[in-house]
């Protein structure tokens, strides 16, 4: 191993602490940017046109949110939110600091694959469901969230995945993590054990979390 690579042994510690805050990006920014991405996909299918609590000028403001945060490239986000980092966190380098990007950069791409997981859940049983006198709340957490569950968690994983990319393209500008260590040590000083380590920590990660929402999506549909 030595001889195959010798960088990454030599800044073991430092590796480790790259997968560490990789991880921790990964983690925090998914939770947050799961339950804003679910709020908001929700929310676009029942003010939409037809929808249960159809409300067009909320529909409006909320699919323009949407469509703009998700046509601004990553790395420019992470230059644009910069002061909103910088109020919210405190500074705008580290760990915490990429947070606040890689939530406003995911959620929006979240949201709306939430919001066309639930649109596939089938209207016939939505109408009968406000036949029979269900409220908006109960259509949306006993009709859609039930109904379209496998769907979002199929959308989740692929979330998740490119979540992972945003993670090591914020660490190129010092957030930390395997992408700062694959391009500013790796690449940068031309230690290609380094940045292939990195990949290949990269890949596992990606692979773990298809494998393990593979399963959970299978033990879904079984019920």
């Amino acid at each position: 191993m030595a001889a195959l690579i010798p960088n990454v042994l030599a800044m073991k510690g430092e590796f480790i602490q790259a997968i560490y805050a990789t991880l921790y990006m990964t983690f925090f920014s998914a939770i947050v940017s799961a339950v804003l991405g679910l709020l908001f996909g929700v929310l676009l299918v029942i003010t939409q046109p037809g929808g249960i609590l159809e409300d067009k000028l909320t529909y409006s403001v909320l699919d323009k949110v949407v469509n703009l945060l998700r046509s601004i490239p990553f790395i420019i986000l992470l230059a644009v939110i910069s002061p909103v980092t910088k109020f919210l966190v405190g500074t705008t380098v580290g760990m915490t600091a990429s947070l606040v990007p890689l939530i406003f950069g995911i959620f929006p791409f979240y949201a709306r694959q939430v919001q066309n997981a639930l649109l596939d859940v089938d209207r016939g049983v939505v109408e009968a469901a406000e036949a029979m006198g269900s409220s908006p709340l109960e259509i949306i957490f006993r009709i859609y969230l039930r109904e379209g569950l496998a769907d979002i968690l199929r959308v989740s994983i692929v979330t998740i995945i490119s979540l992972i990319g945003l993670t090591t393209m914020a660490g190129a500008i010092g957030s930390g993590g395997l992408g700062d260590v694959a391009i500013n040590i790796g690449y940068a000083r031309f230690e290609n054990d380094i940045t292939f380590m990195s990949m290949i920590v990269i890949l596992i990660l990606v692979f773990a979390v298809q494998l393990i929402g593979d399963w959970i999506v299978r033990r879904v549909e079984r019920y």
